[in-house]
């Protein structure tokens, strides 16, 4: 699954979250806490709540939480297809303003699908 784009996300959003924990008390780590139990399986499959995520990402218009939840899509064998239609109620709820990120998306899956 491994890209180099995708290496080079994940070791700076490592490393600057190394930077963030040094410096975080109680409630920033709690803060990070959530944010990694929220997306574990429960009621919803952990990869319908990436794609939550994902969709979320996308009408926040938010390059680097998009990047973090196509990983993990990619990781849990999220076809294309998926993709596409969790792309499209993005766009729907977004609006045009989305669509470059959209495209940075697509560009970034096409990506990691000629990886595998």
């Amino acid at each position: 699954m491994s890209t180099e784009r995708m290496e080079e996300f994940n070791s700076e959003r490592s490393r600057l979250n190394e930077i963030v924990m040094s410096y975080a008390g109680r409630d920033l780590k709690r803060l990070y806490h959530i944010d990694d139990a929220v997306y574990k399986d429960g009621a919803l499959p952990a990869k319908t709540k990436e794609m939550l995520g994902y969709v979320a990402s996308l009408v926040l218009r938010c390059d680097d939480c998009i990047t973090y939840h196509l990983g993990k899509l990619h990781e849990m064998g999220t076809t294309s297809e998926e993709f596409e239609e969790a792309t499209v109620i993005g766009y729907v709820v977004g609006g045009s303003i989305t669509v470059p990120h959209m495209r940075r998306a697509f560009d970034l899956w096409d990506e990691l699908q000629k990886a595998q």
